[in-house]
This record gives C-alpha cells, structure tokens and sequence, in this order.
C-alpha cells in the first residue's frame, strides 16, 4: 500500500507529532542486511536516522525493523522510505542525520509503526529539536 502525498501548505508541514526516538533502534537494508543506521526521531509519516556514512538524496529504500514482543507478534517488519534530507549532526561530525518519508507499509505494518512510535518516542523538547544524542561508535 502506497501512501498519497497530502498536498500541504508550507507551513503546515511538520505539523505531525514528531517524537524523539528513546530507545536504540536499528534500520537495516531489507536486501542486504547491512544496518543502515538507528532511529532517532520518528513521525507517522517519516522518520529521522542516524547514519555513519552520508546518504543519496531521494532514493527508496527498504528497510528491515527488528520487533520486540511488546509491540507486535512477529520478529520483523519491512518497509520502504525515500530519504529527503542529509547533513552533518550538529555534536558530532560522524555521524549524518538522514530525512526520510514513509512511501509503502502494509496496513498491519503501519499499526505496529505507530505502536513503536507511541511506546519508545518520547515528545521532543526545545533541546531535542537542536541537538541529537551522541551514538557515534567513533568516539
């Protein structure tokens, strides 16, 4: 299931309920396996990640989400994600903080989304929306 894109005024369009994202989660290449990056801020309609290498601009990707027994009943949801944004975190310089917006999620999927969302994001504060934690496993 392909999500519309709601044509929303520029104003409005981080209107959703952003959470940073509490607990140390990893998204990895639902084709290779290789881990891409951790969650760091999460959306209903996207996300942010944390990465160690700078990623292309507009590519889909599909993801791969390991799944705890308290918010599904399976091991592992896939879904796909077109990163919008990339750039430099702002504490530490490597590791790139990487946009992306949800574009396919089966509809059991996206309930479990939610879920994940709504037990491990924590609502951002004004220090949030500054800084990001420090993860890099270079320091």
């Amino acid at each position: 299931m392909l999500f519309k894109k709601k044509e929303v005024a520029p104003s409005d369009k981080r209107r959703e309920n952003r959470k940073s994202f509490s607990y140390y989660m990893q998204l990895s290449n639902a084709n290779t396996k290789e881990i891409v990056g951790h969650l760091s801020d999460i959306s209903t309609g996207g996300f942010k990640l944390d990465a160690d290498s700078p990623l292309p601009l507009n590519k889909e990707f599909d993801f791969h989400l390991p799944l705890s027994s308290d918010v599904a009943q399976k091991p592992y949801m896939i879904f796909r994600a077109r990163s919008k944004w990339c750039k430099t975190d702002p504490i530490d310089p490597f590791v790139y903080n990487v946009g992306f917006h949800l574009t396919s999620m089966d509809p059991e999927d996206r309930d479990i989304f939610v879920r994940v969302m709504q037990k491990y994001g924590a609502e951002k504060s004004s220090y949030d929306s500054k800084t990001t934690p420090q993860r890099s496993k270079r320091w």
